[in-house]
């Protein structure tokens, strides 16, 4: 299950979340938003721990709608750290959406993998 975030959660849930997370803008009235879901929910169950996946409705948080600019729904933003670290929008079907996942999972697998055989022990986000 994807957690629902809004205004109010925003910041304790992707802000300050202690691990990267991907934002899913969507909109009950988008029909390439309940195409891509499937996708992020393999994604997730890929992912484990290593990326927190969250779904923002576009239309009841205008707020952070209009901060992020969006321009099209749906809109991926990575985001670590409290910084956009990769957005992912205008789709043009299933196997681009997913391999722009496959390129975000690789990515952090192995900063954790790297981070985690080190002598310190440590993981890359408290470095």
């Amino acid at each position: 299950m994807v957690l629902s975030v809004s205004e109010r959660t925003f910041n304790q849930e992707v802000l300050q979340s202690p691990i990267p997370v991907l934002i899913n803008f969507e909109a009950p009235w988008c029909g390439l938003c309940r195409i891509v879901h499937p996708l992020l929910l393999q994604f997730q169950a890929e992912c484990n721990r290593d990326i927190k996946l969250v779904k923002i409705n576009a239309d009841d948080n205008f707020k952070l709608s209009n901060g992020y600019r969006l321009k099209s729904l749906p809109t991926l933003i990575l985001i670590e750290d409290g910084i956009v670290k990769q957005r992912l929008e205008g789709f043009r079907g299933r196997e681009d959406l997913r391999q722009a996942l496959k390129q975000i999972q690789n990515n952090y697998k192995k900063l954790t993998k790297t981070y985690q055989g080190s002598s310190l022990d440590v993981e890359y986000r408290s470095a």
